[in-house]
């Protein structure tokens, strides 16, 4: 009876140490999203730089193309940006901003500071859409393809292994699919 007492407690404390171990050794930014492989949830917003004109995923029909969710508060955005300036300037991808919880004028200086990426920036100011999205945190981006059917989720900034192994591959595999 003695040693029952003794083990019931061991084996609690050896099963909360295997689960411990395992979340610790999980990667943050491959947090899993049932959205992947499921049709990007529509949305018309109003554009950064027209905005008494929307924008929806129908302009982006027919193409594969990221969806990047950012703020001009997020610093992390900043660290990530180079690399979408960069992806932008090769062509690899049409990129579409969204500003999320942003000030408008906010946005404009961020984009005027460190440059604009985006073929074009919808502002998502109360945050519904990015809600929608099941949005962590910024920055966070969507590859979409050709149907509108998300197909990665990236969360938190892109480095530039994930963009050489992992997004180029995949946008050329998309781009070679049919529509």
């Amino acid at each position: 009876m003695r040693a029952l007492k003794f083990l019931i407690p061991l084996a609690v404390f050896v099963a909360i140490a295997v689960f411990l171990y395992r979340g610790l050794s999980l990667d943050p930014r491959k947090l899993p999203s049932p959205l992947v492989d499921k049709p990007a949830p529509a949305f018309s917003l109003p554009q950064l730089e027209k905005p008494t004109e929307n924008w929806s995923l129908e302009a982006m029909r027919g193409e594969v193309w990221l969806l990047n969710v950012w703020g001009s508060w997020c610093a992390a955005c900043v660290v990530e940006h180079p690399l979408l300036n960069k992806l932008a300037a090769d062509g690899t991808v049409p990129i579409v901003g969204l500003a999320w919880k942003d000030k408008p004028d906010d946005s404009k200086k961020w984009l005027a500071r460190y440059g604009n990426p985006f073929s074009v920036v919808v502002v998502d100011q109360k945050g519904n859409v990015a809600i929608d999205y099941g949005v962590y945190g910024a920055p966070e981006t969507f590859l979409i393809d050709k149907r509108g059917v998300i197909r990665h989720k990236q969360t938190g900034p892109f480095t530039p292994d994930l963009i050489r192994d992992e997004l180029i591959p995949l946008v050329k595999k998309l781009k070679e699919e049919a529509a």
